[in-house]
């Protein structure tokens, strides 16, 4: 199976916050920005393995800034890793000024995803070739984040946990 670039999943999502969308303070419903990074993040993961995929687990979500109503919001998702059967999605969410049109980054999620045929059974995806430096970066630490999501479902013995190891543990 040819490997592929995460350039060629990215998956860019751009919505508009309306009061619907908000809570009793008038910013966005956490679990509005779920539903976006979890559509946005399977468009990644579909782009780059050309099957059907289903959501694992949503690794990571960090909701570091509120974001207002009218807000337009761009979430920008990309494979940064792919395994056997499953792929990391990394989403960047920014908040746009309409004014001055620049972009700032508010929150982020790690999502895993895996393809699967029409029996519902995990199917094999390309390799991914990290190009940027950043890319790279997402690269390595996503076998780290496998391996502690691993652990902690029991399917791994921590001693079992090489990358991990290697952070604390020097030869």
């Amino acid at each position: 199976m040819k490997a592929k670039t995460p350039s060629q999943s990215i998956t860019i999502n751009t919505e508009v916050v309306l009061p619907n969308d908000t809570n009793h303070v008038g910013n966005l419903f956490g679990g509005k920005l779920m539903q976006w990074l979890d559509i946005t993040a399977a468009i990644a993961a579909q782009r780059h393995c050309g099957r059907v995929v289903v959501t694992a687990s949503i690794n990571h979500v960090s909701f570091d800034h509120p974001i207002k109503q009218n807000s337009i919001v761009t979430l920008e998702a990309k494979v940064s890793r792919a395994f056997t059967s499953s792929m990391e999605i990394f989403v960047d969410v920014f908040v746009e000024n309409p004014v001055t049109g620049q972009k700032t980054k508010c929150n982020e999620a790690i999502l895993t995803f895996v393809a699967i045929d029409q029996n519902g059974s995990p199917l094999p995806v390309p390799p991914l070739t990290p190009e940027t430096e950043i890319e790279k970066k997402r690269y390595d630490g996503a076998l780290r984040r496998r391996q502690l999501s691993l652990i902690f479902a029991g399917r791994m013995k921590p001693d079992e946990a090489t990358e991990l190891k290697a952070l604390f543990i020097k030869d």
